[in-house]
């Protein structure tokens, strides 16, 4: 009698599980959301915008008039990232609406490794960028952005533009090659890394994109904010190791560490923000935003 008990809640237990997965792996039907047509997705465009020009001429400022070292600049806003984004994955703060996780999705290390791995080289390079060419110049070259997202949601999502959306890069290409060429602040090494840090911004759009909204599992902002910038500060330990002339550095002054701690949160809130901003329009929207913000 014992047995059967035994073996009846066992099987009550499998039962459950099972539909606990078939729950968890169900497709998650949500309203559309009407891209920028939804005032959410103006509010957070607008704070983007915000952050965002606030992280880069404090980047600029940090590594010209503080003389900031790119590695120690990019794993202080990585490490900020991480922190600020395990605090948000409790606390919300009315970005996104939490949920649950019973179980780690697939492919879910894979996934934060490869985004990880994006973030750092972003960061890292887009500091290598700024330390060679005006901060005009390298929001010049992201203006090509457009171009490498088609390419790339085409590869990895599937997604077709149409031929107009396809003719309208030309004259975003023809602009960038006319100001790259008559750039007075113009510097091989700046526009390598600055091309570089689009081609990686725009991989790591695109494949933050597929997480965000994928159809089976959906990743929250946070969770994306957390994990892939966790993924991306044990990347950079041994980068910085090598990067970095410990013995030779000096002790940093107060105010360089409150500079190091501002950009941290205005690099953690950009980010974030831009993970809210994709669940509501697709990445080649996202690419336009910013060119419509620098210009």
């Amino acid at each position: 009698m014992d047995n059967m008990n035994v073996s009846v809640n066992s099987n009550n237990v499998k039962e459950a599980e099972a539909v606990i997965q078939r729950k968890e792996s169900d497709p998650i039907t949500l309203p559309t959301k009407k891209g920028l047509l939804n005032i959410r997705a103006i509010i957070f465009l607008l704070l983007w915008y915000i952050f965002s020009g606030c992280t880069l001429f404090l980047n600029k400022y940090i590594l010209t008039y503080l003389n900031g070292n790119p590695t120690v600049l990019g794993a202080c806003q990585m490490l900020t990232t991480a922190s600020c984004g395990f605090i948000q994955m409790y606390f919300p703060c009315g970005m996104y609406k939490p949920s649950q996780r019973l179980s780690k999705p697939p492919g879910f290390y894979r996934h934060m490794i490869l985004v990880g791995c994006t973030r750092f080289l972003t960061v890292v390079l887009g500091l290598v960028a700024l330390n060679y060419v005006a901060v005009s110049f390298t929001e010049t070259i992201k203006s090509s952005a457009p171009l490498f997202t088609v390419l790339i949601s085409r590869l990895l999502l599937g997604e077709q533009t149409g031929f107009f959306v396809n003719l309208s890069l030309l004259p975003v290409m023809s602009g960038l090659a006319l100001c790259s060429a008559n750039e007075l602040s113009f510097e091989i090494h700046g526009f390598i890394a600055a091309m570089a840090t689009n081609l990686t911004e725009c991989l790591q759009n695109v494949y933050s994109k597929m997480l965000i909204s994928g159809d089976k599992f959906k990743y929250t902002p946070a969770e994306l904010q957390f994990y892939t910038s966790l993924a991306s500060v044990v990347v950079q330990i041994p980068a910085s190791m090598w990067l970095v002339d410990i013995s030779n550095a000096e002790r940093p002054e107060i105010k360089h560490i409150l500079c190091f701690i501002l950009n941290g949160l205005f690099f953690h809130f950009q980010s974030i923000t831009a993970y809210v901003l994709m669940d509501y329009i697709s990445p080649v929207t996202h690419r336009a935003s910013w060119i419509l913000y620098i210009t």
